[in-house]
């Protein structure tokens, strides 16, 4: 059981929060207006793939960033660095989660196998952007981004317009919510040659950037408002997705970065869960 425990706490199984909710909106808008077909075997084949895809990329993160965990006062008792899970068996676990993913994709159907490949490139590539680009954050867009896309395509075996505007939501969402996080790691990313819009840019231009991605999430609400063809169950769950999305920025300031947690953990996890409770409903009230 305590092995258990320490693979959840390595791979923050909590965190699925993030992607999860909005893997479930894609489920439900392509059986309700994609034309696709409900069923709970496909309901667990999802989530069981979600499950699978989210354990692979952030075992490979942990494993990928051991030696730089180590080094940093505020990861350096992250399971790996600490010994409680040794390097060989992070990777090991990684393996297995990505075969799993990959089978549980050809049990959906014959697209989603096909792109199982490209998406764990994507899911376990974009830990080394750090290493490269100050862009890394969209990276970490990309991941979370496809799971609305990937979830509308096993139960339509087809990609619309909705979902892609779903996916470039939590693409924009995510990537300047990353943005916020890294501002706890600015000086250690700076003197260990690591990339990233913080170190890049500063605290202030990188909470103006954060701040511009989540406000170009509001017009893409409204048109998914429309290319959904939802009701007013959306308008409220879409609402306070927004309000949450302006009260991280108003808790976090140039001078004063103390409450990142409040604003990435609590009102990102909060975001994401209300505004799929009240776009499922929408979905599912109003077909």
């Amino acid at each position: 059981m305590e092995r258990i425990i320490s693979y959840l706490k390595l791979v923050k199984f909590s965190h699925t929060i993030f992607a999860m909710p909005f893997a479930l909106i894609g489920l439900f808008l392509g059986s309700e207006r994609g034309g696709g077909e409900f069923s709970w075997s496909l309901f667990g084949l999802i989530l069981l793939a979600m499950i699978f895809a989210r354990n692979a990329a952030m075992g490979f993160n942990r494993w990928a960033d051991r030696t730089i965990d180590a080094r940093n006062p505020r990861t350096a008792l992250r399971e790996i660095p600490a010994s409680v899970v040794s390097p060989m068996s992070a990777l090991i676990f990684v393996v297995v989660n990505s075969v799993f993913f990959v089978v549980v994709a050809s049990f959906i159907n014959t697209l989603a196998l096909y792109l199982s490949v490209p998406a764990l490139v994507i899911l376990l590539g974009y830990s080394y952007l750090k290493r490269f680009t100050p862009l890394c954050h969209y990276g970490v867009g990309l991941a979370l981004g496809i799971a609305p896309s990937a979830a509308y395509i096993a139960v339509t075996g087809e990609l619309a317009l909705a979902p892609l505007i779903l996916s470039l939501t939590v693409f924009l969402w995510s990537g300047s919510f990353d943005i916020l996080y890294a501002l706890a790691d600015e000086d250690f990313d700076r003197e260990h040659g690591l990339r990233s819009i913080p170190q890049t840019l500063g605290r202030g231009w990188s909470l103006v950037i954060s701040a511009a991605g989540h406000a170009l999430v509001l017009p893409l609400l409204v048109l998914l408002y429309y290319a959904g063809d939802f009701g007013y169950l959306y308008i409220i769950g879409a609402s306070i997705f927004s309000m949450l999305l302006c009260y991280q920025h108003i808790i976090v300031k140039p001078s004063d970065i103390s409450r990142l947690n409040a604003a990435f953990f609590t009102s990102n996890g909060f975001a994401s869960v209300i505004f799929a409770f009240f776009t499922i409903s929408d979905l599912l009230l109003f077909h």
